[in-house]
C-alpha cells in the first residue's frame, strides 16, 4: 500500500529530516468526496512518491514519521495505489481500522497492527474516520550507516516482502510498540539541533528490532543457528536477485552461479524456505508484476508483454492463463467488474 495524489499539507507541519520542503499545492480532486472507484488507478504509469504526495528524489536518504490522521484526513481517509522507490514504510495502526490494498490483494485490517511495505510495491489505504496511528518512513542506508549483523537481519527479516503484522489489544508487544512509535515521533517534532538525532536513530532501529521479531514469531520462522542463518542469506539474495533479473528471463543456472549453487541444491533451498520451487518463485514474481501492470496500466496486453520480456504476445497469453487460469484480458476484464478502473485491451 502508499501513497498517491494528495493536497498539501497545513502550513507550519514538519517536513521530513532531510526531504524536500516543497508541498503539493491541492487541486480540486483533492478537496472533494473520494468515490471507492478512486482507489484504482488508470492512467498511463503508477504513481512513485517520496512522502505521499511528494516527488521522489533518487538516492535521498530519510526517515520520516508522522500521524495517519496528518495527510489521510486531507484525502477524506483515502490513500489512493502508488509506490516508494527505496523507501520503506511501516503503517502502525493503534485505534481504528482500514482496507489495505497491497499490489492485487485487498484485506480488511483492524488494529492494532503494523503494516510492512518495501520499497515498489503497490499500496493504498482506506481508513475509518479518525483511525489512531503512524506512518514511519525510512531509507535503508540512512537506518543501516555503520551497522551490521544483528540489525541487518532484523531489516532483512522484516521488508523481504509485504506483510500484515496483527496483535491482540491487550498484546504486551503492541503496547511496547505503540510506546515506541509515540517516542519516535516525539523526538520527531523537535527542533534540528536539539539532540534528537541520535535518539531518533536508535529509536528507528528498536522499531525495527521488535517489529522483525513480531514478524519472525508470528510466521514461525526464528533462525537457529549459523546455519540457517546462510541458508536464510542465501534465500533472501536469490529473492533480491530475481527481483532485479526476472524482466530478463534469467535461466535458473545463472542464478545458481550467481549464488554458487547448482541448480538441485538452489531447488533445495527454496523448497526449504518457501516450499515450492525456484523456477516456481520466478514465475510467481513475473505473474504478479503481470497482474500489477494490467490492473494499474492503461496499454494493451501485449504491449504489457513485451515490456515483460515476451517476444511473443500469444506465449504471454498462455503463460499468464496457465498461472491464473484466465488469459490476460479476461484477468482485466475481471478487475475491473470487482470495481477496478477501465484499461486498454
Amino acid at each position: 500500500m502508499s501513497n498517491r495524489p494528495f493536497t498539501s499539507w497545513p502550513q507550519g507541519s514538519p517536513n521530513a529530516r532531510g526531504a524536500p520542503g516543497a508541498e503539493p499545492r491541492p487541486g480540486a480532486a483533492g478537496n472533494r468526496a473520494v468515490s471507492a472507484s478512486l482507489l484504482w488507478g488508470g492512467g498511463t504509469h503508477i504513481p512513485s512518491f517520496a512522502l505521499y504526495g511528494e516527488a521522489a528524489v533518487p538516492g535521498h536518504e530519510l526517515l520520516h514519521i508522522e500521524e495517519v490522521q496528518s495527510r489521510s484526513r486531507l484525502y477524506h481517509w483515502e490513500i489512493q495505489p502508488h509506490t516508494h522507490q527505496g523507501l520503506y514504510q511501516v503503517l502502525w495502526l493503534w485505534r481504528g481500522q482500514a482496507e489495505v490494498l497491497l499490489d492485487e490483494h485487498r484485506a480488511e485490517v483492524q488494529a492494532p497492527a503494523a503494516i510492512v511495505l518495501p520499497p515498489t510495491v503497490v499500496h493504498g489505504f482506506r481508513f475509518a474516520p479518525e483511525t489512531d496511528g503512524r506512518v514511519l518512513t525510512l531509507s535503508a542506508r540512512w537506518l543501516l550507516e555503520g551497522e551490521t549483523g544483528a540489525l541487518g537481519a532484523a531489516f532483512q527479516e522484516l521488508f523481504t516482502a509485504p506483510r500484515l503484522l496483527h496483535f491482540l489489544p491487550d498484546d504486551d508487544a503492541a503496547q511496547r510498540l505503540d510506546t515506541l512509535f509515540r517516542e519516535l515521533a516525539h523526538e520527531f517534532q523537535r527542533p534540528a539541533g536539539a539532540g534528537a538525532a541520535p535518539v531518533l536513530g536508535w529509536l528507528a532501529r528498536a522499531l525495527v528490532w521488535r517489529l522483525a521479531q513480531a514478524s519472525a514469531l508470528q510466521r514461525q520462522a526464528a533462525a537457529v543457528g549459523e546455519r540457517a542463518h546462510r541458508h536464510q542469506a542465501l534465500y533472501t539474495r536469490f529473492l533480491w536477485l530475481v527481483e532485479q533479473h526476472f524482466l530478463e528471463h534469467w535461466p535458473l543456472q545463472r542464478y545458481g552461479e550467481r549464488l554458487g549453487l547448482s541448480l538441485q541444491r538452489l531447488n533445495r533451498l527454496t523448497r526449504s524456505a518457501s516450499g515450492r520451487s525456484a523456477l516456481e518463485l520466478v514465475h510467481e514474481r513475473l505473474t504478479r508484476e503481470a497482474c500489477r501492470r494490467l490492473i494499474y496500466i492503461a496499454a494493451p496486453a501485449a504491449s504489457l508483454a513485451l515490456e515483460l520480456g515476451f517476444e511473443d504476445p500469444a506465449y504471454f497469453s498462455r503463460f499468464f492463463k496457465r498461472r491464473t487460469g484466465l488469459s490476460p484480458q479476461q484477468y482485466r476484464l475481471a478487475q475491473q467488474q470487482a470495481g477496478q478502473p477501465p484499461t486498454a485491451g
